[in-house]
């Protein structure tokens, strides 16, 4: 017998050019204004607008408004930011997370100026040549910074299209249907105004729960708000549950106080960063023996090898972290070691350390501040 035919998606009851004239409008209106963000009619800086997007992968505007603030100040134009030293970018970026994109942002700068003679690439495909730039910000730069007739996707445009057609497959499968969808609406005609207006109006009005649908400019043609369902959409598949992994730090001070910070490998997760040395994290419980063995300093140069107690967890988009932590002394004059410093942690702020790292070092100040007050 024949499977159940699949029933074919409704439309809105519109055509998209009325959709697109109602969404600008209602732009026009009134809008939220962002540092990054021209005013119809107001020139466009490709800089400032790329910076952004990468700033707002992932992240929140309210997040991403001090630091933008920050980086133009300190770096206006691209050649600044291309001239600069990456532990200066990835210092700067402390507390916005992904240090990766902070990474892809120095080289991107670089790449520009280098190889682009310091202008961007106009179009999607000459964007995603850029280290960091996916199909999102590629056409997110090239509907705003070039009035590129670009399809923007981003979650606030997923939870819009999926509203408006009714899409009831979940996420992700339902991406790739989600932006043929949205691909249907977008202009030519100011395509920049009108990615900032879908995006504001998936942030502002179609919120992920108690959507304002009273005050939406495409309440009229939304076919979820009709059948009732907006607020179940989008659907999507139930998140596996992030693993554990696990490593033990080493807190190895010298006579003079300072502590050894290790740079991490360019590539990877926070690569680039500077660190208190590890273990490998590994799903795994480490033991001491075990942990002693991967010291970055001979075990002959240490002393007083003690875990420390209490356990620093951090969560990472796809696992969680276990740390403890193993404080020594150095015994005698060290070598210089690869890619390691050493520094008082008071002077730890110089360096830009991952937010796990400085969860791990003030879990270590307070537990010495504890021994120290039992011992006074």
């Amino acid at each position: 017998m024949a499977g159940k035919r699949k029933a074919p998606r409704k439309r809105p009851e519109t055509d998209p050019a009325r959709l697109v004239s109602a969404l600008l409008a209602w732009y026009d209106r009134g809008h939220r204004s962002f540092l990054w963000r021209a005013e119809t009619g107001e020139p466009t800086d490709p800089y400032r607008v790329w910076l952004a997007e990468v700033m707002l992968q992932q992240t929140q505007a309210a997040t991403v408004e001090p630091y933008f603030r920050e980086f133009t100040a300190r770096w206006p134009r691209l050649e600044d930011l291309a001239a600069a030293e990456l532990d200066a970018v990835l210092h700067a970026w402390q507390g916005l997370g992904y240090y990766s994109r902070a990474r892809n942002l120095h080289r991107a700068a670089r790449l520009v100026r280098d190889e682009f003679a310091g202008r961007f690439p106009e179009d999607e495909a000459g964007l995603r040549q850029l280290p960091g730039i996916g199909p999102y910000s590629a056409a997110a730069i090239a509907a705003i910074a070039f009035g590129k007739p670009a399809t923007v996707v981003d979650g606030n445009v997923e939870r819009v299209i999926a509203r408006l057609f009714a899409v009831t497959d979940p996420l992700p499968k339902a991406k790739v249907a989600i932006r043929e969808l949205a691909a249907t609406l977008t202009p030519a005609h100011r395509p920049g105004d009108y990615a900032h207006a879908i995006m504001e109006l998936g942030g502002a009005v179609c919120r992920p729960a108690n959507p304002a649908c009273d005050a939406c400019p495409w309440a009229f043609a939304c076919e979820a708000r009709k059948q009732g369902i907006a607020t179940t959409l989008p659907k999507r598949q139930r998140k596996a549950t992030r693993p554990t992994r696990h490593g033990i730090a080493f807190w190895l001070r010298r006579g003079d106080g300072a502590v050894l910070l290790r740079r991490r490998p360019e590539r990877g997760l926070l690569g680039g960063m500077m660190e208190i040395p590890s273990t490998d994290w590994r799903p795994g419980a480490w033991t001491l023996a075990e942990a002693l063995k991967e010291t970055p300093l001979p075990p002959a140069k240490l002393c007083r090898q003690r875990l420390l107690p209490g356990t620093v967890r951090h969560e990472f988009s796809h696992f969680r972290l276990e740390l403890q932590i193993v404080a020594a002394e150095t015994r005698g004059r060290t070598r210089p070691l690869e890619n390691a410093v050493w520094c008082r942690p008071e002077r730890f702020g110089d360096y830009a350390l991952p937010s796990a790292m400085r969860k791990l070092t003030r879990h270590v100040l307070e537990v010495e501040s504890v021994a120290l007050g039992r011992r006074a």
